[in-house]
């Protein structure tokens, strides 16, 4: 796998994907995503292995019997979600690292929708960008590159200068169709082989930046 991001070039701008990446919220969506499938007569462990990085709709319209009004389905898992942010924490040394980057130029790219992103970042206790682009913003959703690209238009940089920080395979290829370089924050998602650099967590990460490039460094010793 590739080392050569932190220590071959700066970017313009980081860019995060929220569940998996910066916290981890998966005790809590899997709890919901479960006892859905349960209620649909589906098999769970199915529908938990595809939902991740994806908006609810989208898995909702993927995975529900004939009939279902997807749309509400949906909403009511979002609601559910909402209510439900017990056992949310951040993904270790997640604040410190975002503490560093300057605001103008860090974003969080997620599927989900603005409100229940808030409720989650807050639950996490990690920073709020001044760009937050959520499942409202977009047309499509990840795999498609939408949610990156018009987050690096919000901060008014190209996107081949966006390095992309993502935990699941949909949120990796959208990062790949939007031209961006890929950092993997751990495993649990990203199943498939890749030369992306892979990282556990934060720790170990400090940042050096000028007017023109943001550049993470990893300390040898947290490799």
């Amino acid at each position: 796998m590739k080392r050569d991001f932190f220590y071959g070039r700066g970017y313009s701008a980081f860019l995060f994907d929220m569940d998996g990446t910066i916290l981890d919220s998966i005790a809590v969506a899997n709890r919901i995503w479960a006892d859905w499938a349960r209620r649909q007569g589906l098999d769970a462990a199915e529908v938990l292995a595809e939902m991740h990085g994806v908006q609810v709709l989208d898995t909702v319209r993927r995975f529900a019997p004939a009939g279902i009004d997807a749309q509400r389905e949906a909403e009511a898992i979002t609601l559910a979600e909402m209510g439900d942010v017990d056992g949310i924490v951040e993904i270790p040394g997640a604040a410190r690292f975002l503490g560093l980057l300057p605001p103008e130029r860090w974003a969080i790219v997620t599927s989900a929708p603005r409100e229940l992103a808030l409720r989650r970042i807050a639950a996490a206790g990690t920073p709020l960008p001044a760009v937050l682009i959520s499942a409202e913003d977009v047309g499509a959703s990840k795999p498609a590159p939408d949610g990156f690209l018009a987050a690096a238009e919000a901060l008014g940089v190209a996107p081949a200068d966006c390095l992309v920080w993502e935990d699941s395979p949909a949120g990796i290829a959208a990062a790949e169709a939007a031209g961006m370089d890929v950092v993997i924050v751990g495993s649990a998602h990203a199943a498939r082989p890749s030369d992306h650099l892979l990282i556990s967590d934060y720790r170990g990460l400090d940042l050096a930046y000028d007017a023109t490039a943001l550049l993470a460094v990893l300390h040898p010793a947290a490799e």
